[in-house]
C-alpha cells in the first residue's frame, strides 16, 4: 500500500541547475532568444534606431513634415518683415548727389559741383535729411541760395541708384545788368540780386551817372534793396505791357532811379524809398492821361505818391 502512493525517483521533474555561461560574444541568431537579455542594447539605443523617417508611421512621417514647414514658413515672414523697412531705407537714403537744371536759355557752361558740393553741405549739416522722407526742400533751397544767390530754388528730383539721387536746380533769370568796375552785378524779376549768371546779358543795363565814389565789396551804390527796386519795376512794367530798356542813377544821388521805355521818347524818374508797384501804377495812370491828351512831356517824376510831376515839351 505504501508503494502505491509512492513514485518513482525517475518520474519527478528534474530540478533545475545552474548552466554554464556562454560565450559572450554570441552570434546574431542567439541575440533575441527566449528568456535571455539583449546584449548590447538599451531603451535609448532602441529609439535611436527607430527614429528614421523608414521606421515612421505615415501618420507620424505628415507631422513631422507639417511642423518643419511652419518653421520654414515663420522663418521667411520675420526674413521678409526685417528686410521690407530696411530696404525703404536704402532705396530713400541720399549717399551722392547729381544735379540738373531746370532753366532753358542758359548760354555758358557750368560747373555742376559747385552745386553738388552745396547740397552734400546741408546734407551734411543734416544727417537726417539724407533720408528722402525726412528732407526739407524749403530749408535746402535756402541754404542754398544763401550760399550760391544765383539759385533760386533747389527740388529733389528721383532716386537714380541705390544711395544716390537726383536734384533739380533752378538759376535766376537775371533781368538787369549793371558793372561796377570789373564785377558785373544782376537782378531778376524778384528784385534778387546775384553776381553769377550763365544766360546772356539782359536788355536792361542800368548805367550809373551817380558820381559816387565806390570800393569793389561795399554796397554804397549796388545795394541789395537798390537792385531789387530794379527788378521789381522791370518786372511791374512787363505786366502793364512796358519794356524797360534802361536805368540809369541821376547825378549825385543813388536813391533815385531813371528808366526809359521801348517805344517811349521821355523818361520816369522814381525814388527807391516808395514800393516800385505803387510807382508804375503811378506812370502808367500818367502816360495814359498823355496819349488820351496828345501831349508829350520831357519827363514824368512819381516819387510822391498819387501825383505825377512832368514838364511839356
Amino acid at each position: 500500500m505504501g508503494k502505491v502512493f509512492k513514485r518513482k525517483r525517475s518520474d519527478l521533474p528534474r530540478r533545475r541547475t545552474l548552466q554554464p555561461v556562454e560565450n559572450t560574444s554570441m552570434t546574431s541568431q542567439h541575440v533575441f532568444k527566449r528568456n535571455r537579455t539583449l546584449a548590447g542594447t538599451s531603451i535609448n539605443r532602441f529609439d535611436e534606431l527607430n527614429s528614421g523617417d523608414d521606421q515612421k508611421s505615415t501618420r507620424s512621417h505628415v507631422h513631422s513634415l507639417s511642423i518643419r514647414r511652419r518653421k520654414i514658413v515663420a522663418v521667411l515672414v520675420i526674413v521678409i518683415l526685417a528686410a521690407v523697412p530696411i530696404w525703404l531705407l536704402i532705396s530713400n537714403f541720399t549717399a551722392s548727389v547729381s544735379v540738373d537744371f531746370t532753366n532753358t536759355g542758359i548760354s555758358t557752361s557750368i560747373n555742376k559741383q559747385t552745386y553738388e558740393k552745396a547740397i552734400q553741405d546741408y546734407l551734411d549739416d543734416n544727417p537726417i535729411s539724407r533720408l528722402n522722407f525726412f528732407l526739407s526742400q524749403s530749408s535746402l533751397s535756402n541754404y542754398v541760395s544763401v550760399k550760391l544767390p544765383e539759385v533760386s530754388a533747389v527740388s529733389q528730383g528721383n532716386m537714380t541708384g541705390i544711395g544716390a539721387t537726383d536734384f533739380a536746380v533752378t538759376l535766376r533769370t537775371p533781368v538787369a545788368s549793371w558793372q561796377i568796375g570789373d564785377k558785373q552785378y544782376y537782378v531778376d524779376s524778384s528784385g534778387i540780386p546775384f553776381d553769377t549768371s550763365y544766360f546772356n546779358l539782359p536788355l536792361v543795363e542800368i548805367i550809373d551817372n551817380s558820381g559816387v565814389s565806390y570800393k569793389i565789396g561795399t554796397t554804397a551804390i549796388a545795394s541789395n534793396r537798390f537792385l531789387s527796386f530794379v527788378g521789381q519795376v522791370v518786372s511791374s512794367a512787363k505786366v502793364s505791357g512796358y519794356v524797360v530798356t534802361q536805368a540809369s542813377l541821376p547825378p549825385d544821388t543813388t536813391r533815385e532811379l531813371e528808366i526809359r521805355l521801348q517805344g517811349v521818347s521821355y523818361y520816369v524818374t522814381m525814388s527807391i524809398d516808395r514800393p516800385a508797384g505803387e510807382q508804375v501804377q503811378d506812370m502808367v495812370n500818367a502816360m495814359g492821361y498823355f496819349a488820351t491828351n496828345k501831349q508829350t512831356p520831357k519827363y514824368i517824376d512819381v516819387r510822391v505818391s498819387g501825383k505825377a510831376f512832368y514838364e511839356l515839351n
